[in-house]
């Protein structure tokens, strides 16, 4: 198969079920590179039995893991995928299309659009859940991650492009993994915000559960994949509101940052 110029980017820690279908889904890449975190698993052995050059980097936090990857790249033009995505066929095709065109070109990055399967199934009507458009495919020069601890995006000033077909996100195979994920979120946007300062305001965890619900459920459709929707819903909200409680806990008691961190990391949750 042709190859491009072109690094295919996967942060790692404990992805062994998902990392060699990830990898897989991009054989046009003339580089694969696997920056993992610690993994106990078996994550580096599959990595590098799937084609991958594997680098250790302690955890960042994501902005800057994601801007450390950067620098260990060997080519300019950078796709940038979690373990749980992958390719679909008609993505794959697609890009071998229109790659020479775009590397070509003064172009910053490429919007990529997911879609999500949850409970083993695609989502049908959930809007985030279908064709979500990310910037994950970018030229190193000319775009920049943002330096923050989680919900990280890429920035960038210039042209861009977006293409038609999607990758997929398997999210979160089981609601464990969910929850454990929600949990490991919200620690990170809390110290994000005890860095800067914000303002703690309880009063409003109660409005914020109830409006992430509805936005959920009602405007983004949600109800329309049935009990799965439900799920999506009640889980963005309870994410809500709990780091706003865990803010309030951050700030009241500053002896629960620690805390809470050494549990996170006891249960293998945090690095």
């Amino acid at each position: 198969m042709q190859t491009f110029p072109l690094t295919l980017v996967v942060i790692t820690y404990n992805e062994a079920s998902c990392i060699g279908r990830c990898l897989d889904s991009v054989p046009f890449a003339a580089e694969k590179l696997v920056i993992d975190s610690g993994s106990t698993d078996d994550t580096v052995a599959i990595a590098q039995a799937h084609g991958a050059r594997v680098v250790h980097q302690d955890w960042l936090g994501f902005g800057p893991q994601r801007n450390f990857a950067t620098t260990q790249c060997s080519n300019d033009w950078i796709l940038a995928l979690d373990a749980d995505e992958y390719l679909s066929p008609e993505l794959a095709d697609e890009l071998m299309q229109r790659l020479p065109a775009l590397m070509a070109s003064d172009a910053c990055a490429a919007y990529l659009r997911r879609a999500t399967i949850f409970m083993g199934a695609p989502m049908r009507w959930y809007l985030p859940a279908m064709g979500e458009k990310m910037a994950r495919l970018f030229h190193r020069d000319r775009a920049r991650w943002a330096d923050v601890r989680v919900h990280e995006s890429l920035r960038f000033d210039g042209p861009s492009v977006t293409l038609k077909a999607s990758f997929n996100h398997e999210n979160n195979p089981s609601l464990p993994q969910k929850q454990i994920k929600v949990l490991r979120y919200a620690e990170l946007k809390c110290r994000d915000w005890l860095e800067k300062g914000k303002p703690v305001r309880m009063w409003q965890t109660p409005f914020v559960y109830l409006l992430a619900f509805i936005k959920d459920y009602v405007l983004r459709l949600g109800f329309l994949d049935g009990w799965r929707g439900f799920v999506i819903a009640q889980t963005a909200a309870s994410y809500a509101a709990y780091k706003r409680m865990r803010y309030y806990e951050m700030r009241r008691n500053p002896a629960s940052v620690q805390y809470g961190a050494d549990a996170l990391l006891r249960h293998g949750i945090d690095r």
